[in-house]
């Protein structure tokens, strides 16, 4: 019974330090790609904060351990993985809404550019041409 309970705690230390390493290294790529400018700050906010959110978790296993008893999850690893799947979710739908945001810019901005190209067609029509500037300019290319 010694030996399980070792072994089971071994496996749990084991786990943690594998998670604080996962945290770690996320909270370190998130950095990087800040740096390099691939990634705006606004966004990089969510993810730092689900590194340090899981890395705090892992580190203070009694934070770890209340919560996920608290939360009717007896496995604390499993609670983690919980608290990171929910981030998850939270950033999906962060980023399906600015997906939305942005198709629905793309699409006016289309119009804008449909109704400028009439208009400067029209206006070259008016001077006495067959075609738009543009529609030339392509056909030469």
């Amino acid at each position: 019974m010694i030996l399980s309970t070792s072994l089971t705690s071994a496996a749990l230390v084991s786990q943690r330090v594998e998670v604080i390493a996962v945290a770690a290294g996320i909270c370190a790529v998130i950095l990087e790609l800040i740096r390099r400018k691939h990634l705006m700050e606004r966004y990089a906010i969510l993810w730092l904060f689900l590194g340090f959110t899981i890395l705090v978790l892992a580190a203070w296993k009694g934070l770890l351990t209340s919560l996920s008893h608290a939360a009717g999850i007896y496995y604390p690893p499993a609670a983690l993985f919980a608290v990171a799947f929910l981030f998850v979710l939270a950033l999906l739908l962060h980023f399906s809404i600015v997906l939305s945001r942005l198709s629905d810019q793309n699409k006016i901005l289309a119009q804008r550019l449909a109704l400028l190209q009439q208009q400067l067609d029209e206006r070259h029509r008016e001077d006495g041409g067959n075609e738009s500037p543009v529609h030339q300019s392509s056909r030469a290319s």
